[in-house]
């Protein structure tokens, strides 16, 4: 998509050509051996010392993708491909903006760099509106929006976007920090669980096959195939309702029961001839990884409807579903700039009200 001409961004330099190439490879470079060195050499093996091999590499604890999982996601992606081609963002999208960031509420199939893509025309659009934008005037540089997190292709919710380089590097920060607590709406599929409120400790990290897969919490720090590390994962998770027996709450802090923690050592069992019902669950994600919650419902037994990649039902009481029921509901943290505590809350999808009125 074009940008408006009053967002188009300035020039940029290629500043690497102004610097020499090395006179050598820097593969040349080494660290000299424990035998060349006055000090001696490690007594214990680590991941950053110890050769891995296909032996001892760390094995994944969930399961790998299911087969329907392939075409499913193929014809998904597809129809997000188109669907986000022609994205526009409005202004029921938003649910907060000031100077320095705007928060939208994203729709399911569309990709966050559509997303992105379109806040430039957004932002141009409300200056006309306002009587704000003359012939020539610039509102924003369009290189100086930046996402601040992100959300998988199907999970709708709150997208944060920030409007300057110096206030996306506080957010990056507040997020590292983990100075920003978030909450999720998931629906899911599986025997009712016997908790009310329930932490998941694991390690997370890609396969040999490239596959998003939870791995044991004391693997944490070992090397994985393709060069990466398994990361630490951490997951709170309260049940709202199961069969529509339950209530919505608004998102509170969430208070660990140590006792009620899982730390993942070993595959769970899952029977899967056993009666499934209808979860409702709020999650608070502690770490920020990749299909995080997702992968936990996978691990506890109760996959997110709609999650054919990780045995989520595909067909449900006669339905189809064209991708999973995951909504980002809410993100919480103090303002880069000024500091007051805020609360970004999107607006809930149909499917919450409808788990709950069964």
């Amino acid at each position: 998509m074009p940008l408006p001409s009053c967002l188009q961004p300035l020039p940029t330099t290629n500043f690497l050509s102004r610097f020499p190439k090395p006179l050598f490879p820097l593969s040349c470079l080494t660290t000299a051996s424990p035998a060349m060195s006055n000090q001696p050499g490690p007594t214990k093996p680590t991941s950053e010392n110890t050769l891995q091999t296909p032996q001892n590499y760390p094995v994944p604890l969930s399961p790998p993708l299911p087969p329907i999982s392939k075409s499913v996601e193929l014809n998904r992606a597809e129809s997000a491909s188109s669907k986000s081609s022609l994205f526009a963002l409005s202004r029921t999208h938003v649910v907060y903006e000031d100077e320095w960031l705007i928060a939208v509420n994203k729709p399911q199939g569309v990709y966050c760099e559509s997303v992105l893509a379109s806040v430039p025309q957004l932002l141009c659009d409300a200056a006309e509106s306002d009587g704000r934008l003359s012939e020539g005037t610039k509102i924003i540089k369009s290189p100086e929006l930046h996402l601040a997190n992100r959300l998988d292709r199907d999970t709708t919710g709150v997208m944060l976007i920030t409007k300057s380089h110096k206030v996306a590097s506080k957010l990056v920060q507040a997020f590292t920090n983990h100075k920003v607590t978030k909450t999720y709406i998931a629906h899911c599929v599986g025997p009712a669980p016997k908790w009310e409120k329930i932490t998941i400790k694991s390690g997370h990290g890609r396969s040999k096959f490239g596959a998003w897969r939870v791995y044991a919490a004391s693997d944490v720090g070992r090397m994985l195939p393709g060069g990466s590390v398994v990361r630490d994962m951490e997951t709170s998770f309260e049940v709202l309702s199961i069969n529509g027996q339950g209530s919505f709450k608004e998102p509170s802090e969430f208070r660990k029961d140590e006792e009620n923690t899982i730390v993942v050592e070993e595959r769970a069992v899952i029977d899967s001839d056993i009666k499934k019902d209808e979860i409702l669950v709020r999650a608070y994600p502690r770490s920020g990884r990749t299909h995080q919650i997702r992968l936990h419902c996978q691990y506890l037994g109760i996959s997110i409807r709609g999650d054919v990649k990780y045995e989520g039902v595909y067909e449900w009481k006669g339905r189809t579903y064209d991708g999973h029921e995951l909504h980002a509901e809410s993100l919480s943290f103090e303002h880069p700039v000024t500091g007051i505590p805020i609360m970004f809350q999107a607006p809930l999808p149909l499917w919450p009200s409808q788990a709950l009125q069964q």
